[in-house]
């Protein structure tokens, strides 16, 4: 019986658009299969449809989560402390625009959308327009585009490599004056003011504890000690340069 030679060919199957699949995480989160790129994560953030716990943000063509709780000694209380002290300073001062964490800040240079735990906006910015705001899909604005003139991160167990390396490259393109750093899991807290220079984020000398803000002409000194309770207490201390602690 003869052999046959011939060779198969696969079925042509139609053409699709070069899309990935939806992403599900834990049966918890679904990132839609068009969430592919910087404008379609904006698109999906504004939308309403991002879930509301858990942490999202697209950095330079990765769309990250965090789906862990925060923890509330050595993160939330460090973030509520700040929000404090500068939310109050910047509105006795009548500098701009505090905003606390789960607000959307959005870069297109930078190739970057994320919700930072607090970011200043000064009036200066808008007024020259380096920031612009963003409506949602239903009402009012829910997003900052453009370059901030701050941004604060607190690290956290599973932030370390984005905040301390993926976010200081990215913040660095969107052009952010100062990208203020704080980890406070250890025994004392670090804190960091990273100024923006033409060769990358540089740290600021600290001088007796105190670092200085160009942003906003005062200098800071991060402190922590046990409550009555024993856990930590933070103090965010600020001054004008070589003057008296407010």
């Amino acid at each position: 019986m003869p052999t046959a030679t011939a060779t198969m060919q696969a079925p042509t199957l139609p053409q699709q658009a070069s899309r990935r699949s939806a992403v599900v995480i834990e049966d918890r989160v679904t990132i839609p299969a068009w969430v592919d790129d910087l404008e379609s994560f904006r698109r999906w953030a504004r939308s309403g449809e991002m879930p509301e716990r858990g942490w999202f943000a697209y950095l330079h063509g990765e769309v990250w989560v965090d789906l862990t709780m925060e923890q509330l000694f050595t993160h939330n209380r460090v973030k509520t402390e700040f929000t404090v002290v500068l939310g109050g300073l910047v509105k006795t001062e009548g500098k701009g625009y505090f905003f606390s964490d789960r607000t959307l800040f959005s870069s297109p240079e930078a190739d970057l959308s994320t919700e930072p735990d607090a970011l200043f906006v000064s009036y200066d910015a808008v007024r020259g327009g380096r920031v612009r705001w963003v409506e949602g899909a239903e009402e009012g604005y829910v997003e900052v585009e453009g370059t901030p003139d701050m941004v604060l991160e607190i690290i956290s167990k599973t932030s370390v490599r984005k905040d301390t390396i993926t976010l200081r490259e990215l913040y660095w393109r969107a052009g952010v004056r100062e990208y203020w750093l704080v980890d406070a899991r250890g025994a004392s807290p670090q804190f960091d003011i990273l100024r923006h220079t033409a060769e990358g984020y540089v740290a600021a000398e600290a001088r007796e504890g105190w670092l200085r803000s160009e942003v906003f002409g005062r200098e800071f000194q991060l402190t922590q000690h046990p409550d009555p309770l024993g856990q930590p207490q933070y103090a965010l201390a600020a001054r004008a340069s070589g003057g008296h602690a407010q």
